[in-house]
């Protein structure tokens, strides 16, 4: 049995547990931007959201990223993460 093991990662928004490649990455890194992370190989602290519309709409609506990343994080950033997932899909 030489099967690789799947990583499971958790949304921060709804707590449900799927592998990595179903969720979207967001980083921060230490100049304190915040990204998507297509390669889910970027350095920084990380935080995974599902991929639909319900829990993007739920991160921006509960701010759920300036108590994940500890820092405030802008409108302007939730507004463009949000139209840059729209674009992952």
């Amino acid at each position: 049995m030489d099967s690789k093991k799947i990583p499971d990662r958790m949304c921060i928004v709804c707590r449900n547990r799927m592998p990595k490649k179903f969720l979207i990455r967001i980083t921060k890194n230490k100049a304190n931007q915040i990204s998507i992370d297509e390669t889910y190989k970027a350095e920084g602290r990380g935080a995974y959201v599902c991929r639909n519309g319900d829990c993007l709409s739920k991160l921006a609506k509960t701010r759920r990223l300036n108590k994940h990343f500890k820092c405030e994080i802008s409108n302007e950033i939730y507004e463009k993460l949000k139209g840059e997932c729209k674009t992952l899909d």
